[in-house]
This record gives structure tokens, sequence and C-alpha cells, in this order.
């Protein structure tokens, strides 16, 4: 376990130790060789913040946004070194450190590469152009008549003539300025005078460099956030109230003496400290605590998706509208309506949220799993009402995110304690902590109807949203009032009612997406707030509008895969759908073409296709469901994915298998379950996830490249179309439409039986 010394070396500390010279340069006017040591500030416009040369040759990008597991710092250094002809091996990626990156957004909405990798590509290029510069005025020859190989730059015509990146570097800093947008976060961009590499030149980009963190992971080597460790450092853990919603009224902590603990409190934020963890999770159960009374703040479990019909929108709006769908309503030959309906959802992280704060006059430093470091530094800031600059956060790999999960709240509780204890302090979560208090994925249902004429065209269609908001805390932890500590210390509460609507390129003559929002059953510190989950309500919304695509198609007796087709025209998704069910051995036909049963396993093929930021996929699944048990297994996949430009095709199906298992977990295991008073699934056997038995057996990727187009994102597009495959292969092997997730095998059997009670029948 490394001390945290080790971790927050300065950039001006690896300069001086290498020996590097982080390469700038002016716009327009020609770089200055800065003093040595005289580093520029850390600012967009300074190319000294976005990439390093060390005297050795070796290059730094510095990265402002963190990598969740799925290689995009594999990918930036690829980028980069595209950019500076460069051996990839040479290129080291810093992350999510604030005190060594511009704020790039963090992780976000699968930005790594699409916003945050391209930014980083246009630094290289200029860093190249200028070095190019500095080595014609070295060889005495115009730029043009060199060439770079690895780092050495030398004369086309007389290649013995040659200079290296770390021979021109010299030692010194170059204080220059590179074009800058203006925006800070997912929107910032760069760029200088320097021309991209024309993509048919590409070398390293559309490889599949290997990623470099497996082997730390896989042997137990890799430092967690919650392997660091300060000398002097306190343990503390935080009361919540057994019923949502209760304050203290009163602290009892004579118990807790003899274990060298004591209460922290500040307003209606209360917590424990002590010497070493042990001692500190001992405290926090034996501390005595009287909540203040509270009326129970929630329905029961049971009646989630009746509160969320009869609730009064607090918001309204149409995302999309095209002709005249209400006046189509009156021409149909025929109605299809449905509704479906998706659950609260958990991080469920494999580890609940840890952070460490060391807070002291002169300066803050925070280490924190969050997926937004910058995010993080800002909130810290508003909390503890210092300064931005004087606050230092450090992006450590934790447990999980993938959204707004509990990292950053345990971020803010630490810096509380240590700011009133005056000493470094770690806040480790507990297991029911993690599930009970992380922020949620929020649930909605989801009202659709289509109108088809009398030879069975869609002549209408609507889909509108309802639930509670993505953003009832914000989807980073920018404010204090997005955060538990800031809330509980007199903040405020400041909510944002989002939603959102399906992304599909469907060309109806009339058609209306939208959505609508319902506040939340408790406002401010509440177990059941709502936030950011990986695609933010992407799993749901298509989950419903990919189901009654299927069901309009089973109306109209139409193939799938076909009906899709016929209201498509973007070449890009109709593509990406026809290499899917190609892959897939899909057979064309109506509901049941697709239909395989041996004994009492029946088994069905569903497609399923959306848009992400630009990225398309279509995917197949293929599940079995075993009809004496009800056991549902999904077990092959078949995702063609389209993200423009890929920059690394190995790490890309890595990524979209990642979508895959986890969008299988939320799809059929997971669900948050909740009495009046506090959330009730706070383990690993009242809040299962998926494990290897019901993994699938196969994700077969097809990769629909197209490098003359820019790389988007491919973090979460193939997590929102999950669930709507699954739920059309469940369909085409039993007949049987399940319209509440998770699709899972008791599900199936109470709508068997509720189709029974009505004298129904599966088709």
């Amino acid at each position: 376990m490394n001390t945290v010394s080790s971790l927050s070396t300065s950039r001006r500390a690896l300069l001086r130790a290498g020996g590097a010279l982080v390469v700038g340069f002016a716009m327009p006017a020609v770089a200055v060789a800065a003093a040595p040591g005289a580093k520029p500030k850390l600012l967009p416009t300074e190319l000294d913040s976005w990439i390093a040369v060390g005297a050795d040759g070796r290059v730094t990008a510095f990265f402002g946004k963190v990598d969740l597991g799925q290689g995009v710092d594999v990918a930036v250094s690829q980028l980069v070194a595209e950019e500076l002809d460069v051996d990839v091996a040479k290129v080291a990626v810093v992350m999510g450190d604030t005190a060594r990156t511009v704020d790039q957004g963090g992780a976000s909405g699968s930005t790594g590469i699409q916003r945050g990798g391209v930014t980083l590509r246009a630094a290289a290029a200029e860093a190249r152009r200028q070095l190019l510069d500095r080595a014609a005025a070295r060889l005495k020859v115009a730029a043009d008549k060199l060439q770079v190989s690895d780092g050495v730059v030398s004369v086309v015509a007389t290649p013995a003539k040659q200079v290296s990146y770390a021979d021109l570097v010299g030692g010194k800093y170059f204080a220059s300025q590179i074009a800058w947008n203006g925006s800070y976060g997912n929107g910032l961009t760069v760029g200088g005078k320097a021309p991209l590499k024309p993509r048919d030149q590409y070398k390293v980009v559309g490889t599949s460099v290997p990623r470099a963190d497996v082997p730390g992971k896989v042997f137990g080597t890799l430092d967690y956030v919650t392997d660091i460790k300060l000398p002097n450092m306190l343990h503390g853990r935080m009361l919540r109230p057994l019923v949502a919603g209760a304050v203290p009224v009163s602290v009892d902590e004579s118990a807790i003496a003899k274990l060298g603990a004591r209460v922290i409190r500040r307003k209606d934020f209360i917590g424990v400290v002590a010497e070493n963890e042990w001692a500190a999770v001992r405290a926090a159960e034996a501390v005595q605590v009287k909540w203040s009374a509270v009326k129970a703040p929630f329905p029961e479990h049971s009646a989630l998706y009746d509160h969320l019909r009869a609730a009064k929108p607090e918001k309204a709006t149409e995302d999309l509208k095209v002709g005249d769908v209400a006046a189509a309503w009156p021409q149909a030959a025929r109605m299809v309506e449905a509704e479906y309906q998706w659950p609260f959802q958990s991080h469920a992280c494999m580890g609940p949220a840890c952070a460490l704060a060391d807070v002291r006059a002169d300066g803050v430093k925070v280490w924190s799993g969050s997926q937004k470091p910058h995010a993080v530094r800002a909130g810290l800031a508003g909390l503890l009402k210092r300064p931005m600059d004087t606050v230092h956060v450090m992006g450590i790999t934790g447990p999980g995110s993938y959204g707004r999960n509990d990292a950053g709240d345990a971020a803010m509780d630490a810096a509380i304690l240590s700011e009133i204890t005056g000493r470094p302090v770690r806040v480790q979560g507990m297991r029911h902590e993690g599930h009970g208090w992380d922020p949620k994925g929020p649930p909605s249902i989801h009202r659709m109807r289509a109108a088809l004429d009398k030879d069975g065209q869609v002549i209408a269609y609507e889909v509108i949203s309802k639930g509670f908001s993505r953003q009832d805390v914000l989807q980073a932890e920018s404010e204090p009032t997005a955060t538990l500590a800031g809330m509980l210390t007199g903040f405020g509460i400041k909510p944002t009612a989002a939603f959102g609507s399906p992304s599909e390129s469907y060309v109806f003559a009339n058609k209306r997406l939208g959505w609508e929002t319902v506040p939340p059953f408790l406002p401010g510190p509440s177990p059941l707030r709502t936030a950011h989950l990986r695609d933010p309500v992407g799993p749901q919304i298509h989950f419903a509008s990919e189901s009654f695509i299927d069901e309009i198609a089973a109306a109209t007796g139409e193939d799938p895969v076909a009906f899709r087709l016929r209201y498509l025209k973007d070449p890009r998704s109709i593509a990406a759908i026809k290499a899917a069910a190609e892959k897939s051995g899909w057979k064309t036909g109506p509901t049941g073409t697709r239909r395989t049963v041996k004994g009492d396993i029946a088994t069905g093929l569903g497609i399923a296709y959306g848009g992400r930021s630009g990225t398309i996929v279509a995917m197949v699944a293929e599940v079995e469901v075993n009809r004496a048990t009800g056991r549902i297994w999904a077990k092959r996949f078949v995702v063609a994915h389209d993200c423009g430009l890929i920059v690394n095709p190995a790490g890309l199906k890595l990524c979209i298998e990642g979508n895959v298992v986890q969008g299988v977990s939320r799809a059929m295991m997971e669900e948050v379950t909740f009495d009046t008073q506090r959330v009730t699934s706070t383990d690993w056997n009242t809040y299962p996830i998926l494990d290897i038995q019901d993994a699938p057996e196969s994700v077969e990727v097809i990769l629909l490249n197209h490098p003359e187009a820019e790389p988007a994102g491919a973090g979460e597009s193939s997590t929102r179309i999950v669930t709507g495959a699954i739920g059309n292969a469940i369909f085409e092997a039993t007949g049987v439409r399940l319209r509440q997730a998770p699709l899972n095998g008791a599900r199936l059997k109470s709508v068997v039986q509720a189709m029974a009670d009505r004298g129904e029948r599966a088709g």
C-alpha cells in the first residue's frame, strides 16, 4: 500500500526529476524559451497544461478526465502518439488530478474520447508543429522538408541529419499559448495552427494497444482509494437515521469514550471518528442518537407506479414533434397502446465509497474515487468556503462509478470531519450505506401509443415518459447542495427537473416524444434521491420504446427487423440493424418464427436498436426460458456498434462486453426495494446482481468503423438497448410480453398467471 506522498508529486517535481520540458508555444507569435523552472499556470490556454516531453523523449499527456476501467487512457495515449509520431509505449497519461490537469468534465457522458481525447489530439498536433519548427532552425532546412519517426526528426533528403525531441527540448519551458474555446468541462476544446494528421496515414490509431492496468487489478498490486493512508489520520463513519428525513436531536456518546472515539457534529451532519477503523465501526454502532420524529416519507414499495401515475408533474417537456399526433388519432383504423415500468436502481458498486481528506489552514487535499475530481474540488471549495485554488483533489480508482454514486458524498463527509478535528480523516462506508444511501437511478413509467391505418401503416407514434428527475441531485458533486454533507449543514437543495426521450431515427408522419417529471418523495437528504446512473434513463426509455416497436410489428404481423427498416432512412442505422440480424442468424418472419422448443426450454431471438451522442447500436439477444421453472437466461448477444472512428478495436470490444453484462444485470436482477421509512435492499441478498452462472455465454461484437468520422462515445451506448432486446426475445420465446423490469422468472410467472386468470393464452 502506498502512502499519499507517492501519489501527489507535483508537475514541477516530475519534470525536475526527469529533466523534462513541457512543450509550449505562442499563437501566432514565435515561442520564446522561459527561464528554467518558470512553469506557466495550469490554464487551458497554455500548451504546457496538455503535453510534456521529457529529456529522455518520453511524453506525458495531462488528461482532465478519468478512466473507469474501459481503457480510455490507452486510447488517449494512442491519439497523442499518432499526432506526435512517437511510440505509444513512450506516452504516459496523467488523469483526474486537479493540480495537474485542466477541468475537462471528468468521466461524463461517454465523452472520454469524443471530447477529451480529441482535445489532447489537437494539442499533440500543435506540439509536433512547434517541435518541427525548432528542428528546422536547428538543422537549417524548411520544416516541410522534415519527417518524424518515433520522436526523431530528420531531413527527408538526408536522413542522417536528425535531431530528437529530447534534444530539442533543452530542459526549459516555453510559456506560450494555444487557442481555447473559453469553456470548461465536457465542452472544452483547444486547437492550434497545426492540421491534424490525415486519417489514411494513421499507424497507431486503429490498433489494439493493450491496457496497462489489468495486471495490477488481477494481482492486487494496484492502489485503490481504499488503500491510501496518511500519517496521523483518523477513521470516520457517518451516522444516518433509520427513518429517512429525521435529524439528530440529542447524542449520548458516553458508550464510545472507551473506544477512543468521538462524535463530530455540524448542524444535522453527524459522524464519529476514531484512531483505527474497527474502533470507528464499533463507535458508529454504539453511539446513542435521538432522532426527530417524522412522518414516514415513502409509500409502500408496491405502490410506486401508482404514485407515479397519480403524481402531478412538476415539469413537462416535448423533445420532438413531427406533424400533428392529436389530429391523427381519430383517423386510426387500429390503436396499439402499452405502459412500461422501471424501478429504482442502485449503483451497486463493488464496495461502498471511500475518501481521504486532509483539511488544513493553508490548503485542502482530498483523495477520491469520484469520476469527476474537478467537480469534487468545486464542491469542496463551496462546502468549506475556501478559494478553489487552495483545494487539490486527486482522482484515485474506486470500487465503481458510472454516474453520480456515493463517492462524492464520501469526499465531502471526510472534509468536514477533517476540518473539525484538524487531522486527516478517512471515511469508509459500509455495505448497507453503499446500497442504502447512494443516489439512485430514477423509476419511471412510459406511456406508448401508435395509430395504424387500414393497411397496418403507422400514421402516428407517441412516447411519453414520466418519472422522478434524473437530476434530483446534480450529476456531479460540484455544489454543496448536491451532497448529503451540504444539505445537512445548511446549504439547502437545488434539484433540476430532467428526464429524456428515445434516441432513434424512426420516421413516422406524426411523431411525438416527451417526458414529465414528478417531485421526489422526500426533498433533501433522502436515501431515494435520484441522480445519474450509467446511461442516465437510457435503459428504461429504450426498454419501453424498443419493446413497443416490437409490439407494433407483432400487431401488424410483420418481421421485427423488416418493420424497423421500413421506418428508417439513416444509412448507418440501417447498416447496424442488418449487420446484427445477419450475424445472429435471424430468420425473417412474424412473431414465433425465431422460436425453438426442446422439452421445457423455449428459445427466442429479440432485436433492439438505438443511438447515443453520435453512436449507433443494434443488438440481437438470444434468450432461453425454462417453462417449468421460469428461469430466464440471456444466453447470447450479437452487437453491431458504430461509433465513428475506432481508436482501439480490442478495447472497444471489451467496453461493449462490459456494457452488455452490466445491462443484463440491470435488466433481469436489479431493483431497489423500500418500505415507508427506508431502503430495504441493503446487501447482495436483497439487491442481487448478475453472477457468473447467469452471465451470457457469448457476446459477439461487430465493429462498424467509419474512419472518416470523428470518434463518438462507447461507454454507455450499448447499455441502453439490452433490456429491450431481452424483453423482445422473451416474447419471441414465450408469447408473453413483460412490461416491467426487472425481467425475471417470478415476473414471467406472475404475468402468465394473470393472463390465465383473464382467460388469455400466451402466443
